[in-house]
């Protein structure tokens, strides 16, 4: 391997379809990987049985399985893959953990707190790139996708393009993902309400997704910041009935069943979006429209629709 790729000792926290992605890719890219399950979950238990990463097509990725971070290991990179709202569950241990970085891999508005609580220099952010469901029988679906996953590390980048799967470095990686928190949120859940359907959502449906998407970008345009970067500045300034279009147009497209399927994604960020407005009433429309697209809802009801938001 190239010096920037040279075997490295990788611990991921997660063993959903994106850590379990990474996983195969990381280990058959001649990594040493530890893959860290819950505790007495079936997919620990499935791990334990096929020793390794098992995908649909046969192929098998040696990995090593536990069920906790063992915190004394130095390891080169923790990455991080559980969902945005899960994460301060493993933060003491993160914090605590011997390894070197820890590179987070998921969607989130938190970015500013878990970086001052882990040092700017220690962590860092990525976005995964990757199609991907687990099966029932625990084996691995995946399609790596020609888009490049935005890294805010340059290492990981090395890693990531030497394993298969195509990267791009983000200096403001951060800044990136919280900016496309509003659109995972509204394509989650108009994507998973449209899947009630067989030919996508309505467009009433994708029009309430429509809403609370400019609301999400409303509420963080309160907190005093722009979307980042340019394109997601101009989607935030988009027409309510353009995105509608495009929210309907994801519901129908055949990536649906993988974009479709994070309802506990959407529901933790919601929660951790519309916590940061809860403090200022002048922000209750949004609020509200945001938590229209709540999963709970078994189809997308209308939300408050403010002149500024249509």
């Amino acid at each position: 391997m190239p010096e920037s790729t040279t075997r490295r000792s990788i611990a991921i926290i997660g063993a959903g379809r994106v850590g379990s992605a990474f996983a195969f890719q990381l280990a058959r890219a001649g990594h040493e990987i530890t893959v860290i399950a819950r505790p007495g979950s079936g997919r620990l238990a499935q791990l334990r049985r096929d020793r390794g990463i098992l995908r649909d097509t046969g192929e098998k990725a040696q990995v090593s399985i536990a069920d906790a971070l063992d915190t004394a290991t130095v390891f080169d990179i923790v990455l991080v893959t559980v969902l945005a709202h899960q994460v301060d569950a493993i933060l003491p241990d993160l914090r605590a953990s011997a390894a070197k970085q820890i590179h987070f891999m998921f969607v989130t508005p938190d970015y500013q707190r878990l970086t001052e609580t882990l040092a700017p220099k220690r962590a860092t952010f990525g976005m995964a790139a990757v199609l991907s469901i687990i099966k029932p029988d625990g084996r691995l679906n995946m399609e790596i996708t020609k888009s490049k996953a935005m890294q805010g590390d340059e290492e990981f980048v090395a890693l990531m393009k030497a394993a298969g799967m195509p990267a791009e470095y983000e200096p403001e990686a951060g800044r990136w993902l919280r900016s496309q928190t509003p659109l995972t949120i509204a394509m989650t859940s108009v994507t998973g309400t449209g899947m009630q359907h067989q030919k996508g959502a309505t467009f009433r449906e994708a029009r309430v997704g429509a809403r609370g998407l400019k609301a999400a970008f409303d509420i963080i345009k309160a907190q005093g910041e722009t979307a980042y970067p340019k394109n997601k500045a101009q989607m935030s300034r988009m027409p309510t009935p353009l995105l509608a279009v495009i929210l309907r147009g994801v519901s129908r497209s055949h990536y649906r069943e993988t974009v479709g399927n994070s309802s506990e994604e959407t529901r933790g960020l919601i929660q951790l979006l519309t916590a940061e407005a809860a403090h200022q009433p002048e922000l209750r429309q949004q609020i509200d429209a945001v938590l229209a697209l709540h999963p709970n809802n078994q189809q997308l009801t209308d939300a408050p629709d403010p002149s500024h938001l249509t």
